[in-house]
């Protein structure tokens, strides 16, 4: 075996592996630590949000120089209801996360470099250069498996700056008032600035393929129907994010074959709403609390964690089953506008990943937004094979 150039080598420079390489870096500067980056910079081109009760004081003080901004409430927009909800809610620009972080990481960070393969304990690019550490992670996005069973988050967001203020004293993070076009649609409203705001177009959808051009027209049609002018488009974001309905967690894991993940390869998100940040500050946290940085050590933490999230989410994949495979997809709203009624406690567990047994019970009880016979068989199809979802 070849000696170790690094005692640890992070394969992608997305959110996961960047707040790992982070805490790595402030925690324990001895390290051999190493970045391989696709990209420009550090985290692409993405905006990440977060509801302030999802970490708790110690993680929000950790993370807060990459906070770009912060609002004390939320809004919520419904064809038959709207609501504003106290709260603290925070995004994160890849931007402020790249510049935090690649001056801390300095020569431990390579960007513009292409893998061609990944094991536990090596990394082979593209131009044939093969760097070996005692570990590899690999967080280069969700891995298609057939042991999981996924709908999808597709969307597309534009930074505006309009010609006049905008008027918005609150992120929408859901304004489902709006044609659904055949799945849950709403748009997403962050207001970064008096006239500088996030349009995201965002549709739930039994597909990852989508179209970027439809999404564009729906932003302009909403900026256009809310009366508000375009000065610039100061960039695009774009993606689709896994919505797990059913899975084989242990199958899945097998198939990495003993090789370190993280994010979303790893399935550390939360199930039905792609939040992924809260995972990934726990993530980076435990593995810097690791005593041995070798590659079977953290495949097994990292496993442990992610076998505890996926535990824990069990009732959430059922809701996205129910949200999915019950009823139609026109009418995938009035699930989320059910759950938009109920406690502002109650919601914010949800989004923290923290329910208890009365908020099942009472995500469960009144009268059902979709069909209870199609409820009902949704709810029965725990395994990836029964559910069929189009690719």
């Amino acid at each position: 075996m070849a000696e170790a150039d690094y005692d640890l080598i992070l394969a992608g420079g997305g959110l996961a592996n960047s707040l790992i390489a982070w805490r790595l870096r402030l925690e324990r500067p001895p390290l051999r630590i190493l970045v391989l980056e696709q990209g420009k910079r550090l985290g692409g081109n993405h905006t990440w949000s977060f509801h302030e009760t999802d970490l708790d004081a110690a993680q929000l003080r950790w993370i807060a120089p990459l906070v770009t901004h912060r609002w004390p409430r939320y809004d919520v927009v419904f064809p038959e209801f709207a609501r504003t909800l106290d709260g603290a809610y925070a995004s994160i620009a890849s931007h402020d996360l790249a510049h935090v972080i690649e001056p801390a990481l300095g020569a431990a960070l390579r960007s513009g470099v292409w893998i061609d393969e990944v094991t536990p304990t090596s990394v082979r690019l593209a131009d044939g250069e093969t760097l070996h550490a005692q570990a590899v992670i690999d967080g280069r996005g969700m891995r298609a498996s057939s042991h999981l069973a996924l709908g999808y988050q597709t969307f597309l967001g534009q930074e505006l700056r309009l010609t006049a203020a905008h008027g918005l004293t609150a992120p929408v993070i859901m304004d489902a008032g709006v044609a659904q076009q055949g799945g849950y649609r709403f748009v997403y409203l962050l207001p970064f600035g008096p006239d500088r705001v996030l349009v995201e177009d965002t549709h739930y959808v039994d597909s990852a393929a989508w179209e970027p051009e439809r999404l564009r027209a729906n932003i302009a049609g909403y900026v256009e129907a809310r009366g508000w002018q375009v000065r610039d488009v100061l960039r695009e974001e774009q993606g689709s994010l896994p919505i797990v309905l059913a899975g084989d967690f242990e199958r899945y894991w097998d198939q990495l074959q003993g090789q370190p993940s993280a994010g979303l390869r790893a399935g550390l998100f939360h199930p039905t709403t792609g939040y992924s940040l809260p995972h990934a500050v726990r993530l980076a946290e435990r593995i810097a609390r690791l005593p041995e940085l070798s590659a079977p050590s953290l495949f097994a933490a990292i496993r442990d964690e992610a076998r505890r999230a996926w535990n824990q989410q069990r009732f959430f994949r059922m809701l996205n089953r129910m949200l999915f495979l019950a009823g139609s997809p026109d009418h995938r709203w009035r699930v989320m506008q059910r759950f938009y009624r109920l406690p502002a406690p109650l919601i914010a567990r949800f989004y923290a990943g923290r329910l208890n047994l009365a908020d099942k019970a009472r995500l469960l009880t009144g009268k059902p937004p979709v069909p209870v016979l199609e409820a009902f068989t949704a709810v029965r199809k725990t395994q990836p094979h029964l559910i069929r979802t189009a690719e």
